[in-house]
């Protein structure tokens, strides 16, 4: 069986997709009898009107050769295929909840409303055209189901290069690692190191665009607190990464709604280490759970001052809440065999 495996691009950006699409790709030709190869079609969100084109291009793909495809984010699931069985990363939210939320790209005025409908459209027109479609959580399902009106199966996404993450004595810092942007929050910890004095924190990853890094540099010397705020912003290579997160004495990530429950929780759980999370992170709060393997609080620099004080306050707590966290990660029994097994039924 020849497979592909189709996403987008935004050259030189990384994250959690990619990593996902690398993995997939990787697994996928473990498999006997299997040949997968990716592709990604570049993508730009900006400006908004340039979406049309963007789905044009996708929608006018020829796909020949391959006898399944494996389709993860939009505008990749418009190409067309007779054998199209959809991995929903997620749809492009700013159509969706993001405008709802006030947090999109396109205009609330007459263009705004048409460009919406046509990518609506195309949405449904390509679902329709799925022989299966897997969510990574009950989020994103509940989120196709609500503004689409269809149904999908759940399929989280396996945790990559789990041996990196043993775990390891706590360093006295709280790490947010991850992608860098609005979308996920990192602004919020920095002012709320005002409410947490003596707070270590490290926030490591790759900025969506150049202006998110100078935004966070700004923020921390308006703040005043880039003495005790360590950026490394950039692509970090696993080993790098690693090494903070088994360091770490608690992990933050704060992303609005999110699809799932991110690899950053997932590498967190697996070295041990608690979570703190908002009480709109969406998909993250599936295994994020307040007092029992993290802490959940609103998305206010106050209360995550607090939450992040009593965190580093007590690091046995922290200690005995990461324990737990890699007990329930591990419960959840997710492999990258059997979410191959489900992808090729």
């Amino acid at each position: 069986m020849k497979v592909l495996v189709l996403s987008t691009m935004v050259p030189f950006v990384r994250g959690g997709a990619e990593e996902l699409c690398d993995h997939l790709v990787r697994n996928l030709r473990l498999r006997r009898g299997v040949e997968a190869e990716a592709m990604r079609i570049p993508f730009t969100w900006d400006p908004a009107e340039g979406l049309v084109e963007e789905m044009l291009i996708a929608r006018s793909l020829g796909i020949f050769n391959v006898d399944r495809l494996i389709p993860l984010k939009f505008p990749a699931y418009l190409a067309p295929h007779p054998n199209k069985v959809l991995w929903l990363l997620h749809q492009y939210r700013q159509a969706y909840d993001l405008f709802d939320a006030g947090q999109s790209n396109i205009g609330t005025d007459a263009r705004g409303d048409a460009l919406r409908a046509m990518i609506r459209t195309a949405d449904d027109r390509a679902f329709r055209e799925a022989r299966r479609i897997f969510t990574l959580s009950p989020t994103g399902a509940d989120r196709l189901r609500r503004y689409n009106g269809f149904g999908a199966e759940i399929l989280p996404q396996p945790l990559n290069d789990p041996e990196l993450f043993p775990g390891g004595e706590a360093g006295g810092y709280v790490l947010a690692s991850g992608r860098v942007g609005l979308g996920k929050r990192q602004h919020l910890l920095v002012r709320a190191m005002r409410h947490a004095p003596g707070l270590r924190l490290v926030v490591a990853g790759p900025p969506d665009r150049p202006e998110d890094a100078d935004d966070l540099r700004r923020l921390a010397a308006e703040e005043g607190v880039e003495d005790r705020l360590t950026l490394d912003l950039r692509f970090l290579p696993r080993a790098d990464l690693a090494r903070l997160v088994n360091g770490a004495t608690a992990v933050a990530y704060l992303p609005f709604d999110e699809d799932s429950v991110g690899y950053v929780t997932m590498e967190a759980f697996h070295a041990g280490k608690p979570v703190l999370t908002t009480s709109d992170a969406g998909g993250v709060l599936e295994i994020v759970r307040d007092g029992e393997t993290g802490v959940v609080c609103e998305p206010t620099p106050e209360a995550l001052g607090a939450a992040l004080s009593a965190l580093a306050a007590e690091p046995a707590r922290a200690a005995r809440l990461g324990r737990d966290a890699r007990a329930l990660l591990a419960s959840r029994g997710i492999t990258w065999p059997a979410t191959i097994e489900k992808l090729l039924a």
